[in-house]
């Protein structure tokens, strides 16, 4: 019973919001400590188990080059791209990239996106581009809740869409533990063509969610720009007055 006080471990770290690797790790050690190990073994055990999943870090080489990327006016060059295809909204935006996202995963090319390498440094800034072409600064709430909208297309399209890839490891794994468990002979492409339903079903319903956005928006955002005017050969923006000062 004492071994399982790793996992309070990781259950306290997860709910102080510490570090999830800094977690993990101490929750390893309690646990290898408390059933007897020694700090040699500790060690060739994180070792030898890094070695052998070596590969689930490969993700850390893209950290450095999108760091650059955004170092070097990524962003900025996304925001500038988007305020030239005038009627590609924010919603039209990351609905396009929701079906995107949702068909290059069911080809298996999940590497294609993701929110480290696509999101934060390319979608987000576009999507936050395209409502401020027609709203101005955002504030920093409708700026939050846009970002999380296109964390959500990416996520949504990702999750449906990469069931429908045969080699995917959901599948394998539920094939594989049914076909032991049940003596059945469940192929994979049975999965794969039931999840087609579910891919469609998100596509529409996220998608609608993220074109709504383009209302919201407008709602929101209009009565604080109804007061502006702006000026398309320098790009100044001059106001129109408030109400009192209209009153007055």
């Amino acid at each position: 019973m004492l071994v399982l006080l790793g996992v309070l471990v990781v259950v306290l770290g997860f709910a102080t919001k510490r570090n999830p690797l800094l977690v993990v790790a101490i929750s390893g050690i309690v646990t290898a400590g408390i059933d007897g190990q020694s700090p040699n073994e500790i060690l060739t055990t994180f070792g030898s188990s890094f070695a052998t999943s070596r590969s689930v870090t490969v993700f850390v080489i893209t950290l450095p080059v999108i760091g650059l990327l955004e170092r070097y006016g990524l962003r900025e060059q996304g925001r500038i791209l988007i305020t030239r295809l005038a009627r590609l909204t924010t919603g039209r935006l990351l609905a396009l990239y929701l079906l995107l996202r949702q068909v290059t995963a069911a080809f298996g090319l999940m590497s294609i996106g993701g929110p480290a390498q696509t999101v934060r440094p390319l979608i987000a800034p576009m999507a936050e581009g395209a409502a401020e072409r027609r709203y101005g600064k955002l504030p920093d709430k409708v700026r939050e809740r846009v970002r999380s909208m296109a964390a959500s297309a990416d996520n949504v399209g990702a999750f449906f869409g990469e069931d429908i890839f045969l080699a995917v490891g959901s599948i394998l794994l539920i094939t594989g533990f049914a076909n032991a468990t049940y003596h059945t002979h469940l192929e994979p492409l049975k999965l794969a063509l039931w999840a087609i339903p579910s891919a469609v079903c998100a596509l529409i319903i996220h998608g609608g969610r993220l074109l709504h956005q383009d209302r919201r928006l407008a709602r929101e955002l209009k009565p604080l720009t109804t007061g502006t005017t702006t000026d398309t050969t320098t790009g100044t923006t001059t106001g129109a007055g408030t109400s009192e000062e209209a009153g007055a």
